[in-house]
């Protein structure tokens, strides 16, 4: 049973990983296991969104937005790459997933099928750690660097501290069977990577990278020098192409004397 970490664990996780975090005023106490009569856990995976707003630490860690009560995650990442923790219990960010995506991802599968109704319901919200990552979700806001290595960051602490695979790794794009588009956009860069478009399979792959290593490891930042390559020789000049004619003309007269 994966149950959920305690405040104090899950912030010493992230501290561990590199991750920048603050405290959202009584994030501890907060969630909305008492307001539904379900408990937050056992977990299973992560699932990764984009605000689609700006300003939006209030609204996700407390205020809500109508007809869905605060908080809306367990952490906020702002631009800068800060982590603010949210909630420490059940929060309202996953809604309803497809029973064939959630499997996929507690499975950990390689390949994680389109989300179906047909195939069943759960709730996410029950079993699984939301990160509300601050982008406008337009196709164009950009998600800086700082934001997104601080993002690979917290799904790879929560992954190590499960022993689970990036395949663990979920976006609520992959899981909803409302239609929603979250995470989506471009990124600064990352590592030695620059500017590319979001994509969970991308996503997952530079967590999985991050598992390789230790939580105290940071990627590199510049392209690792390469060998130079010798110079292309120099053709010869006529004056050295008629210099070796001549010397092969004498070794031959010499052989035929």
């Amino acid at each position: 049973m994966a149950a959920p970490l305690t405040a104090s664990r899950l912030l010493a996780i992230l501290k561990a990983e590199g991750v920048k975090t603050a405290e959202y005023p009584d994030w501890r106490t907060r969630g909305r296991d008492a307001a539904t009569g379900r408990p937050f856990g056992p977990v299973h995976m992560v699932l990764n969104h984009h605000t689609a707003g700006s300003n939006s630490l209030a609204v996700v860690a407390k205020n809500g937005v109508a007809g869905l009560p605060g908080p809306l995650a367990h952490i906020h990442l702002a631009k800068s790459g800060l982590a603010t923790m949210c909630s420490a219990g059940r929060a309202n960010h996953a809604g309803t997933m497809a029973r064939n995506a959630y499997d996929s991802f507690l499975n950990e599968k390689a390949t994680h099928p389109a989300p179906s109704k047909a195939s069943s319901t759960v709730d996410g919200n029950d079993l699984s750690y939301g990160i509300e990552t601050e982008n406008l979700g337009n196709g164009k806001d950009v998600y800086t660097r700082a934001q997104y290595d601080a993002w690979v960051r917290i799904n790879a602490a929560i992954c190590r501290e499960y022993d689970w695979s990036a395949e663990s790794v979920g976006c609520h794009k992959e899981t909803s069977i409302e239609g929603k588009i979250d995470p989506k956009g471009p990124v600064e860069g990352y590592g030695t990577r620059g500017r590319f478009e979001f994509t969970p399979g991308q996503f997952r792959r530079d967590v999985a990278e991050r598992l390789k290593h230790a939580a105290s490891w940071s990627p590199a930042t510049t392209a690792p020098p390469t060998t130079p390559k010798p110079p292309a020789p120099k053709p010869p000049t006529d004056t050295e192409r008629i210099t070796a004619l001549e010397k092969r003309m004498s070794a031959l007269e010499k052989r035929t004397s």
